[in-house]
């Protein structure tokens, strides 16, 4: 079993206490250092855009309860440079990074070229940049980028047209990404049609405004129009080591995660908690279709690993010196409730305690030795955990002792039939090769 950290960065009110932004970065980096000091594999940081503050102060707030800002990171790329220079082993991990804002999908690929190249000038540099990338989660943080409906009937279908945007950004992402040089004409419209609806009345309405606003029509399914309009295009740098890329796409959508490894091997981001079904068809249709060659790329030939969907767990780990275990597992499920019921009193403004207790049956909780139990009960020996410590609670020195206690006491009772070590866990998975016949 492979062990990760998730980072998120969250400013938000805990306890009364909101930490001014110098302080929540100066305990993430101190963090970070823990993390690659006692061996965990990739620092995986959330990533977010626009200030939450702002927002709910307008006509339709988001998450109106929610005091302070979701995550301070906006740009992996810029953190991971001082991360890496912070750390000696660690990797570094998007979590996860929208292609559809900040310029685009074009833009993000040179970013990230840029920043392989710059990383890569060392010879001797092995770590790697998992890099997760998604649409978004929040409106508010895509609008203001001009991501939103241009039609009345975009509008009326818009959480299926923002999937649609996603697959036109995903191939041009990839395309430039390995060194492609095309126009946005060489890149296949996207359609909208009845099999992308839940209901038959709302494709109805769908189909009505489309026809009245004089859509384009291929067969019975509604033409995409592209949102990303260029001509003839290249991006530099042109040459960079794409061996040290990992890529992952966030998204649950099979069309998505087929098409993404079309160009690259692209494992599945999974931020959220999925429905254990949902996971295994997941694993079941990547073995199928990971890393699919086509003229124009090569993929590896590595097959799919459990390891490239990693998974993100709350951790609430009680090993306090003096008190009994069953003490340590009652102060573990206290400290896992308080923060669960503050993070739904604060995104939504429910109190269900039935998902609250959900919640907790789905995290790592307890003493070393229940939390260890659970890992290994719960989870496939090849599974890949983003372990997330720092989940409302801004005691950086609480937030280290569970990172060192789970490294030291849980992780060699999970791993003990097998004899791995958390510091032996491999990092990588597959190395991303790729050639520009395609231009």
């Amino acid at each position: 079993m492979h062990f990760d950290v998730f980072f998120s960065i969250c400013q938000t009110e805990v306890d009364g206490v909101m930490p001014d932004e110098p302080t929540m970065f100066r305990n993430f980096f101190s963090q970070v250092e823990a993390a690659d000091d006692l061996g965990y594999g990739t620092a995986w940081v959330a990533e977010s855009h626009l200030s939450c503050e702002v927002q709910k102060q307008g006509l339709d707030p988001v998450i109106p309860r929610f005091t302070g800002e979701i995550g301070l990171n906006t740009d992996v790329l810029m953190l991971a440079q001082k991360i890496f220079a912070h750390t000696k082993r660690l990797h570094v991990g998007s979590a996860i990074r929208s292609i559809l804002v900040n310029g685009g999908p074009m833009a993000h690929a040179e970013a990230v070229k840029s920043f392989l190249t710059l990383h890569g000038l060392d010879p001797e540099e092995r770590r790697l940049l998992h890099l997760g990338f998604a649409a978004g989660r929040f409106k508010f943080s895509s609008e203001p980028y001009g991501i939103t409906p241009r039609c009345a009937w975009e509008k009326a279908a818009w959480p299926v047209v923002k999937g649609k945007l996603f697959l036109e950004a995903a191939t041009v992402f990839l395309r430039f990404l390995r060194g492609d040089i095309f126009a946005s004409t060489d890149v296949p419209l996207q359609t909208v049609g009845r099999a992308d609806f839940r209901d038959e009345a709302t494709w109805n309405t769908v189909e009505a405004l489309a026809r009245e606003e004089g859509a384009l029509f291929e067969g019975n399914d509604i033409v995409l129009p592209s949102r990303w309009v260029f001509p003839r295009t290249g991006v530099i740098p042109a040459h960079p080591p794409l061996s040290l890329l990992r890529l992952l796409v966030g998204s649950h959508d099979p069309k998505a995660q087929i098409l993404c490894n079309m160009f690259f091997p692209c494992g599945v981001f999974n931020l959220s908690i999925t429905p254990g079904d949902e996971i295994e068809r997941t694993h079941s249709r990547m073995r199928t279709h990971y890393a699919l060659t086509n003229e124009a790329s090569l993929a590896s030939s590595e097959a799919w690993s459990r390891s490239l969907m990693p998974r993100t767990v709350l951790v609430f780990l009680d090993e306090t010196p003096g008190l009994s275990p069953e003490a340590r597992s009652q102060r573990a499920h206290e400290k896992a409730r308080k923060a669960l019921h503050a993070y739904w009193n604060a995104l939504e403004g429910t109190l269900d305690e039935a998902r609250i207790r959900n919640a907790v049956d789905n995290a790592l909780v307890g003493n070393a030795l229940e939390v260890a139990a659970q890992a290994r009960t719960r989870f496939h020996p090849d599974d890949r955990l983003m372990l997330w410590f720092d989940f409302f609670n801004h005691d950086s020195a609480d937030v280290v002792r569970s990172m060192e206690t789970f490294a030291k006491e849980v992780v060699p009772r999970v791993n003990m039939a097998t004899g791995v070590s958390l510091s032996a866990s491999p990092a990588g998975s597959h190395t991303l090769e790729w050639r520009s016949d395609s231009r």
